[in-house]
């Protein structure tokens, strides 16, 4: 099967054959699945950012090629500009990039740029509202007017207005409290499950990387390091450690007690493992 998104031997130079050449990513290679979760982690510096605007042609490779579908995004203006739709990409603080008067107008920027009728036009928006939670008393405000929490809300829904097939998103919760954040996150799984979308996440907090994607890609010094399930991952702690990354706090909790003689399985990486865990040793039952 085709992934929906294949990177081949893909680096991005910048400033090439000056002094101030630097390389953002190297020889990347790199298979995204339909449907898949990914997360991707890495200091700051280590390619994520650069990486991810590959992914819907926002910049092109220096060496390599990027598919979606099988076919080279960046083959001519015309397929670059097709694949912008259906891969979208929210930037780390999209609220920044709030412009229009009004809320509805923002969250229609892009299916207008789509050349959809009107009436099309104002079912995505108010789909796109719903999924991220905006209530419809908003839609006639300036974006300048809403909260943070609201602001991110309304940068996302102009993006999922669209529909793409492939989300993309740079630190959704940044800046936001614990509240927010799992709100925004419970949108972006919502979309997931109803559109059957991939959903690409970059994050810096390990519990979020932890308990909401299926696979993990670990960026360092712009090439991929790790991959794998969060689990596999996360067992490597020297290793993560090394790239000076943190393991979720969970998981050294767990390591700590199987220091102090539990028989757990130190590798947990969520609350509810460690959970089912120290029950199963509570009780003398069978870990699941």
């Amino acid at each position: 099967m085709t992934p929906i998104i294949e990177l081949e031997k893909v680096s991005h130079v910048y400033s090439e054959g000056t002094p101030f050449e630097l390389a953002g990513i190297r020889d990347v290679n790199l298979k995204i699945e339909q449907g898949e979760f990914l997360g991707i982690i890495g200091h700051t510096g280590s390619g994520k950012s650069t990486m991810i605007q590959h992914l819907n042609g926002l910049i092109k490779p220096t060496a390599g090629k990027v598919y979606f579908k099988g076919e080279d995004i960046n083959a001519s203006k015309e397929t670059a500009r097709d694949v912008r739709f259906k891969v979208g990409l929210v930037f780390q603080y999209p609220e920044y990039q709030l412009f229009e008067e009004t809320v509805y107008k923002d969250i229609a920027f892009g299916p207008k740029n789509m050349k959809l009728s009107d009436a099309e036009i104002d079912d995505r928006v108010r789909e796109a509202a719903r999924f991220v939670k905006l209530p419809e008393s908003v839609m006639n405000k300036s974006p300048f007017e809403l909260s943070g929490g609201q602001k991110r809300r309304a940068a996302i829904a102009g993006v999922i207005a669209m529909q793409p097939e492939v989300l993309i998103l740079d630190e959704p919760t940044a800046g936001l409290d614990p509240r927010g954040c799992d709100e925004i996150i419970d949108n972006i799984k919502e979309y997931r499950e109803k559109r059957g979308a991939t959903v690409i996440m970059v994050s810096h907090s390990m519990e979020e990387i932890a308990r909401t994607v299926g696979r993990m890609v670990v960026m360092y010094h712009g090439h991929i390091a790790m991959d794998g399930t969060p689990r596999d991952v996360f067992a490597k702690k020297k290793e993560i450690e090394s790239m000076g990354l943190s393991v979720p706090q969970v998981t050294k909790i767990a390591e700590r007690l199987k220091a102090m003689g539990l028989p757990i399985d130190d590798s947990v990486y969520t609350i509810d493992q460690l959970m089912l865990e120290l029950t199963a040793l509570r009780g003398g039952g069978i870990r699941c």
